[in-house]
């Protein structure tokens, strides 16, 4: 079971640095109940092992002129592995594309995109996006507000699973 080869305290190490990822480590091992340097052989650990990805301002695209989110759904003409990881490229290099998710189902991929304004998404979507290869129908949803934006993963529940499993 993942997460499950981590013991306790690396999994409240993790949890701390993902509600935030600021804290000094002196203010980590207290939180966890250990000294700081261990705190910090362990997280250097959890960072080599790939379960600390990185570190991030959770920015507020609103503050910085980008106003308008939109999710895409993008339907490709083939779902050749090399038409999937060309897409997948490709979407790496559009700036307004934030987030790109391969999917199951009807739709291939959906993309969280950001834009200062409707005229700059909409020349995105048209100039590049409808018209890259492969790409065989685009729909876009606008998001009208954001609900709930939580990073990482819910540490409560794994918890819950790691009991059961004990």
């Amino acid at each position: 079971m993942p997460g499950a080869k981590l013991d306790e305290i690396d999994r409240m190490i993790l949890a701390e640095l993902q509600a935030d990822g600021r804290m000094t480590n002196v203010e980590l091992a207290r939180r966890v109940g250990i000294s700081a340097p261990p705190c910090l052989r362990r997280v250097r650990t959890l960072e080599e092992q790939g379960y600390i990805r990185g570190y991030h301002a959770d920015v507020d695209p609103r503050e910085l002129g980008f106003d308008v989110s939109v999710f895409v759904m993008v339907r490709l003409v083939s779902q050749s592995e090399a038409e999937l990881s060309a897409f997948e490229a490709r979407c790496g290099g559009w700036p307004l594309v934030r987030e790109c998710h391969m999917l199951n189902g009807e739709v291939d991929f959906i993309l969280k995109c950001v834009a200062p304004d409707l005229r700059s998404f909409q020349s995105f979507l048209t100039g590049e996006l409808t018209s890259a290869p492969n790409v065989a129908s685009v729909k876009t949803s606008l998001v009208i507000r954001n609900a709930k934006a939580e990073p990482g993963v819910p540490f409560d529940v794994l918890e819950e699973r790691l009991a059961r499993k004990a």
